[in-house]
């Protein structure tokens, strides 16, 4: 079974903390262990770099970190040698490297070049992305939101990020061996199921 383990939920669900605690869990098991979080959100506005500044405050100071708004894959790589099993990643979120890449407003580079240019760049990036997970032997939690419930989005580029993390987030779950989806703080973990 993969060690990777993919947490969704709404706002606020108690997602990122339920992520902590498994990596504190994993610390625990063996002085050999070490834990590597990947952050993935880009400072866009000062509501945003308040909420980057809390999250490097709160987290434990054991706990390594990469800033990695755009090139995940590398991260996921750079995290630790690819074969280490003893670190594991935290990657939180995966939502906000989708709406960075796919969202011209959030600074991907490419989007001057038109929405061809971004959806090229972001099919590139997402396939180097799951490619580094599958590869890893070192278990890897992963964050995300679970937007595809609500309300349907009025704009176009909104229902592509809503789409595209959908389609994501299908595809790393089957890169996993469990699932978590968080309501009200409380986690719901099921292993994955392979049908076919």
């Amino acid at each position: 079974m993969s060690p990777h383990h993919l947490i969704l939920g709404g706002q606020r669900s108690g997602k990122s903390r339920h992520a902590e605690r498994l990596a504190q869990a994993w610390l625990q098991r063996s002085p050999q262990h070490g834990v590597t979080v990947v952050a993935t959100a880009m400072a866009s506005d000062d509501e945003m770099r308040e909420r980057i500044a809390r999250h490097r405050q709160d987290r434990p100071a054991d706990f390594d970190a990469i800033e990695a708004p755009l090139d995940l894959a590398a991260a996921v790589r750079g995290a630790s040698e690819l074969g280490d099993p003893h670190r594991l990643v935290v990657i939180d979120c995966l939502t906000l490297w989708v709406t960075n890449v796919l969202m011209p407003m959030h600074g991907a580079a490419e989007a001057d070049a038109g929405t061809d240019a971004v959806l090229h760049t972001w099919t590139q990036r997402r396939q180097a992305f799951l490619a580094a997970l599958r590869e890893r032997e070192g278990p890897v939690v992963l964050v995300s939101n679970e937007i595809g419930m609500g309300v349907i989005p009025l704009g176009a580029e909104v229902r592509r990020v809503v789409d595209e993390l959908g389609r994501l987030h299908q595809d790393v779950a089957q890169c996993c061996g469990h699932i978590t989806l968080m309501a009200a703080g409380q986690p719901f973990t099921q292993q994955v199921q392979r049908w076919g």
